[in-house]
This record gives C-alpha cells, sequence and structure tokens, in this order.
C-alpha cells in the first residue's frame, strides 16, 4: 500500500506542477486579478512537497514515526486545497461576456488559474483523496507494507 500512496502522490503531483506552470504562464500573481493567494498556493505546494520527500523517506525505511509525519503534513496541504478549490470554481464558472468586454478595453479580465483544465483539476483531487487514504491507512497500518 505504501507504493500505491507513491504512485497516487507523483501522479498528483504532476497535476499539480501542471496547474501550477499553467498560472504562472498566464501571469499568476503578476496579473493582478488571481483569488489564488501566493501564500496559499506556495504553501500548497511546498507542504506537498515535503511530504512527498518525507513518504519517500518512509517507504525507505519503514518507520511509523515517518509516516504519520508525512500524514501529519497531509493534512493542511489538504485543507489548502480545498481553499484554493473553493476559490477556483467561481472563477471556472464566470462567463466569457466579461473577458470579451475586458479584451475590447484592452485588458485581462480572467485571473489566470481560468485556464485550468477542469479534468486536471478533478484528477488533481481524486488523486489527491486517494492519496491522504492511502497514507492514513498505510499508518494505521492497515493492508500491510
Amino acid at each position: 500500500m505504501d507504493i500505491a500512496a507513491l504512485i497516487t502522490w507523483v501522479i498528483t503531483a504532476l497535476g499539480g506542477f501542471y496547474m501550477l506552470g499553467t498560472w504562472l504562464s498566464r501571469g499568476g500573481a503578476k496579473a493582478g486579478n488571481s483569488r489564488l493567494p501566493v501564500p496559499v498556493l506556495f504553501g500548497h505546494f511546498a507542504l506537498a512537497a515535503v511530504g512527498l520527500v518525507v513518504w519517500i523517506i518512509y517507504v525507505i525505511t519503514d518507520k511509523d514515526v515517518v509516516a504519520w509525519t508525512a500524514f501529519g503534513l497531509l493534512v493542511p496541504v489538504a485543507l489548502l486545497g480545498f481553499t484554493m478549490l473553493a476559490r477556483w470554481i467561481p472563477v471556472h464558472r464566470a462567463r466569457s461576456a466579461a473577458a470579451a468586454a475586458a479584451a475590447a478595453a484592452g485588458q485581462q479580465s480572467e485571473p489566470a488559474e481560468r485556464y485550468f483544465p477542469v479534468p486536471v483539476v478533478v484528477g488533481h483531487g481524486l488523486f489527491a483523496v486517494v492519496t491522504v487514504v492511502l497514507v492514513l491507512l498505510t499508518a494505521l497500518g492497515i493492508g500491510g507494507s
């Protein structure tokens, strides 16, 4: 189960890297209209990356305290992820009429996160949930390692 968690964590990270790259390439915080606060976005990224490193250490060492540390890191990662999802949904639902009006005025009205592909957002979230469950089950000693 620990290897399954590692695989789902890596897949989740790939989706996250893709969205971070999209956000940065579309202006991110520089555009001034992002609904994703920079500390939340980069906090989510940093904690998830540290957690993945801790999980790799767990896979190598098989120490329970390391598994629980990785799970402890996933809790704020998940909370920050839900925060960003809640802030992304209204952006995704926004109509393109405002974008057309802003384009006519020569302004960029859409936040960078508007360009996140829905399948990537959904996949990232689903793999994240599966990762949290697998890490918790492994830390509890369910399913063997």
